[in-house]
C-alpha cells in the first residue's frame, strides 16, 4: 500500500464513521517504533506505522486510523483531544477505535528470570543483574539464556 491509498482510506473512514471530511495529509512513517500512528498538532497531518498494517489485518489497522481521527476531529472542533480528556475517551469508544496498540514481535536477544516469582523478562540489550531487581516482587534476577532470537515480523 502506498501513501495515496492510505490517504483515500483515511478520507473514506473519516466520512463514513465521523461524518466529517479529512482535508489534510495522511502518510506512512516507518520510523515510528512503538506506536501505530500519530496526529501532528501543528500541521494536522496524520502519520501511520506501516508495520502494523503488515503485522495485523486491515480491520485492526482501521481501529488505529479511527484513533488518530479522533485526535484530529476533536482538535479541530476545539474539544478535548488528548488521551486523558473525557471527550476523547467518549468518542473513541463510540467509533470503536483502539485505545492502545498491540506490540509487534521483535528480536529478543536476552532473557532474564526472577529467582522468587519466576517472571520472565526479555530484552534486546544485556544489563547488569546486580543493579536491577524484579519489577513484580523485587526478587533477584538471573540471566536465563543468551542469543535467543524469536521470529521478527518486519
Amino acid at each position: 500500500m502506498n501513501n495515496q491509498e492510505l490517504q483515500s482510506w483515511v478520507e473514506e473512514v473519516s466520512e463514513r464513521v465521523f461524518g466529517y471530511p479529512f482535508v489534510h495529509q495522511a502518510t506512512f512513517n516507518r520510523r515510528l517504533r512503538t506506536t501505530g500512528g500519530r496526529y501532528l498538532l501543528a500541521t494536522h497531518h496524520i502519520e501511520m506505522n506501516e508495520r502494523y498494517l503488515l503485522a495485523y489485518d486491515a480491520a485492526y489497522f482501521e481501529t488505529i486510523i479511527k484513533h488518530e481521527l479522533c485526535h484530529y476531529h476533536l482538535h479541530l472542533q476545539g474539544k478535548g483531544y488528548q488521551h486523558k480528556h473525557q471527550d476523547f475517551k467518549r468518542l473513541l469508544k463510540q467509533v470503536g477505535g483502539s485505545r492502545f496498540c498491540q506490540p509487534i514481535e521483535t528480536d529478543w536477544r536476552y532473557c532474564y528470570q526472577c529467582v522468587n516469582c519466576q517472571a520472565l523478562f526479555q530484552r534486546r540489550r544485556r544489563f547488569n543483574v546486580a543493579k536491577y531487581s524484579c519489577g513484580q516482587c523485587r526478587g533477584q534476577l538471573q540471566e536465563r539464556s543468551q542469543n535467543v532470537r524469536q521470529k521478527t515480523i518486519f
